[in-house]
């Protein structure tokens, strides 16, 4: 897991995401729409926005996934790279923060895999505040462990994300990309792109190929 640095809000993601999702939250909750829409009035399903349940907002945070996979350059901010559909992962999730549901810099570009997995838990580490020094991969089972000591409350957080990243599928997707670099399948520039803390694993422990040193 390696630092990902939140990218600028795309244009027309307010148009396209943003606005039309706040008018569909106040018609939710029996408010008049915010913006003009064709077809009927959302029926009111809640006193306050606060009490919407999480799978009644509508997805239109789906139409920023081509954004998230230009802007994060396909890669699950969890496993890389996006295998498989890639998803919005809500890092404040629906069902708890109402106000964050159609907010860019509370998406995360996320494999299906992983986003189920993390479902809404909160105590997940945001991968906008993990530090490059945090994590190293060892290279014998392809385990994701600390680089250094944590502290509760970061230590709970810590040990409940490594046992998401450490499951056996996520372990060999790291195995297969150390495996077809150092067999010459791919180079250490595609690596370095598809692949980054392999990478960057394989250069701290000295195992990049003759010549990529």
């Amino acid at each position: 897991m390696i630092r990902v640095r939140l990218a600028p809000e795309p244009p027309g993601f307010n148009a396209t995401v943003r606005e039309p999702g706040l008018s569909a939250i106040a018609e939710m909750v029996g408010e008049p729409p915010t913006i003009a829409r064709p077809g009927p009035r959302r029926k009111k399903i809640a006193a306050r926005r606060e009490e919407i349940p999480a799978e009644l907002f509508p997805d239109f945070w789906t139409t920023a996934i081509d954004d998230l996979l230009r802007e994060y350059h396909r890669l699950c901010c969890y496993i890389e790279p996006v295998t498989g559909l890639p998803t919005v992962d809500h890092m404040a999730p629906k069902s708890r923060v109402w106000n964050k549901v159609y907010e860019w810099d509370n998406y995360r570009l996320a494999c299906h895999l992983m986003n189920a997995r993390k479902s809404d838990l909160e105590s997940v580490l945001d991968p906008f505040e993990v530090q490059n020094d945090w994590f190293e991969l060892e290279l014998v089972a392809f385990q994701v462990k600390p680089r250094k000591r944590f502290r509760n409350p970061l230590l709970k957080r810590v040990e409940e994300t490594l046992f998401i990243l450490n499951k056996l599928d996520c372990r060999r997707l790291r195995q297969d990309y150390a495996v077809n670099y150092w067999q010459s399948h791919i180079d250490l520039e595609y690596l370095t792109r598809r692949a980054p803390f392999v990478a960057m694993a394989l250069r701290r422990q000295g195992r990049l190929r003759l010549g990529d040193n």
